[in-house]
């Protein structure tokens, strides 16, 4: 006799956006629902943790519903009940995690947490389709850029990571510097597609370090100010940049992230063998950064895998990834904890 297959209910709030999905253990999505908060931090060109958690709060129990709806199946067909309890900011993973431990209270079904890291990873495998471990994960975000030696899906080993601000954040800051709006990834590339991306040679750290496997975007990001300051660096808020300065400015500010994300990996690759590489995170969705890392792995025989742009960014698709932990026999209890930066490795 056939089973049914096995319907997960997948929610995620790490940060500012409240999502839940519906796959089942086949992989297949069968609804899934984000709902953004870019309207509500835009204002302060970054996310504002107490707006982020009140927003969690209004959307998360019709973001489910929704998702639901979309599944075309009723709470009874679900059989566990998984939520992203870390890393993220305290407040939003209390919102999701809250959630999730009163529907499988209710619903008498199986709670599994997960590690947001890793799901961004295997956001990869459930686009494939195919079994992507053990590989090299590069994750690539608003609040994190760090590289993993990945050997089973829900088992990671810390390779390296920025000792400051990740590449999304530098991002943000960018765009706020230039008069680009929130987020600054997609704005920073819209503009840096028309400008020229040698026009300002900005710094690229730790790129000629191999045995070093850290990123740092702090001095670039100055860099930037400074570039827009001009001489004797006064108030870069009072520089009147013409239309093409910004454009030049984002495209070799984008250049220069890209070259030390690239650059890195390259070495990661070179320190482990590892032949399959898969990243995610929302600057993965990054066209410069697709395009140059796919370029650069033509002739090392590495497989390449990198979830479709909508997978990189936040969702609740990738939480798929607990059915990794249930079938390893991992379920956690009522007592789940909010852990907003350990990372279960």
């Amino acid at each position: 006799m056939t089973l049914p297959p096995m319907i997960l209910l997948t929610i995620e709030t790490t940060c500012d956006e409240t999502a839940a999905a519906l796959v089942d253990d086949q992989l297949r999505v069968l609804g899934s629902v984000v709902a953004s908060q870019d309207e509500l931090h835009s204002r302060f060109h970054g996310v504002v943790p107490e707006i982020a958690a009140r927003a969690h709060l209004e959307r998360i129990l019709p973001v489910i519903d929704e998702a639901i709806r979309r599944a075309g199946i009723t709470l009874a067909q679900i059989d566990a009940i998984a939520v992203a309890n870390t890393p993220g900011l305290a407040g939003s993973l209390l919102v999701g995690v809250a959630a999730a431990k009163g529907l499988a209270l209710a619903l008498g079904k199986p709670l599994v947490g997960v590690n947001h890291l890793q799901a961004h990873i295997y956001a990869c495998r459930v686009a494939s389709g195919v079994d992507v471990f053990p590989c090299l994960g590069l994750i690539v975000s608003g609040g994190h850029t760090s590289l993993y030696r990945c050997p089973t899906p829900i088992r990671f080993e810390l390779l390296g990571g920025t000792i400051d601000d990740a590449a999304g954040e530098a991002f943000d800051k960018v765009a706020s510097m230039l008069g680009l709006p929130f987020p600054g990834g997609p704005a920073v590339s819209r503009v840096a597609e028309h400008g020229n991306a040698a026009a300002y040679r900005f710094p690229r750290s730790f790129l000629h370090e191999p045995e070093r496997l850290q990123f740092s975007f702090s001095g670039l990001k100055t860099a930037v100010r400074y570039a827009i300051a001009g001489p004797g660096r006064p108030d870069f808020r009072d520089v009147k940049l013409t239309e093409q300065q910004i454009a030049d400015l984002a495209a070799s500010f984008e250049a220069a992230v890209v070259d030390c994300l690239v650059g890195k990996t390259l070495h990661a690759l070179d320190a482990t063998g590892l032949k399959t590489l898969c990243v995610g995170g929302g600057v993965a969705a990054n066209r410069r950064f697709r395009t140059q890392l796919a370029a650069a792995l033509q002739s090392r025989h590495v497989r390449l895998e990198i979830a479709p742009p909508e997978l990189c960014t936040d969702n609740a698709v990738m939480g798929a990834v607990a059915f990794e932990r249930l079938r390893a026999g991992e379920v956690d209890g009522l007592d789940l904890e909010v852990l907003p930066g350990l990372v279960r490795e």
